[in-house]
């Protein structure tokens, strides 16, 4: 499940039991994700709070499918089939549109985002994710401009900004740490978005 050691559930006393019962799935399950951070759970707490606040709040005004679609992205342009499966399951039972999602993932896969079926506004968001994803310092003021001229506020600019930020580090807490799915339940996710001190999973 991973190259580092990793503390089951019913092995977990503590803190770590305590944070545990927080983002736990039906029967106790709990993401390998988050058993990345056993051995300090101060760094799992961390994890956690900025993943609900930046993908599950209800401060957030672009469509959470589509904050979910631009996690998928992030995560193929960085080869982690870890959070690509997680996050297109859970955007597919977002999107309730099982076609769209899967012409979704083709695009994805192929990495040719002009063949989704998304808007130009979404494209645009997409162009800005793989440009922060693979040249963060080849960024220009430009591109925000193009994504302000294309209707969105500067608050949906921070929120894009911020979930492609968010996957690349999880993407890289995965990849550098061997994490895989064994064992998981891929697309649950903290939906409580109301209460962002809710962090458990369904």
């Amino acid at each position: 499940m991973a190259w580092i050691k990793t503390i089951p559930y019913d092995e977990a006393v503590g803190k770590l039991k305590m944070l545990y019962d927080r983002v736990k799935g039906p029967d106790n399950n709990v993401d390998n994700i988050m058993m990345m951070h056993s051995l300090r759970p101060h760094s799992m707490e961390g994890h956690m709070a900025i993943y609900k606040y930046v993908l599950h709040h209800t401060g957030n005004t672009v469509p959470k499918w589509f904050l979910e679609t631009l996690g998928v992205w992030v995560s193929r342009l960085n080869d982690c089939d870890y959070c690509v499966e997680h996050h297109f399951s859970g955007l597919k039972r977002l999107l309730q549109d099982d076609a769209k999602a899967d012409a979704l993932r083709a695009a994805i896969e192929a990495r040719n985002i002009d063949a989704a079926p998304l808007d130009e506004a979404q494209r645009l968001a997409m162009d800005y994710a793989r440009q922060l994803t693979r040249d963060p310092g080849g960024m220009t003021h430009d591109i925000v401009l193009q994504m302000r001229a294309a209707g969105y506020t500067d608050g949906e600019v921070l929120e894009i900004n911020q979930v492609t930020a968010y996957f690349n580090y999880a993407n890289r807490t995965v990849l550098g740490l061997g994490c895989s799915t064994k064992g998981d339940i891929l697309g649950l996710s903290p939906n409580k978005s109301d209460n962002p001190d809710d962090w458990s999973h369904t």
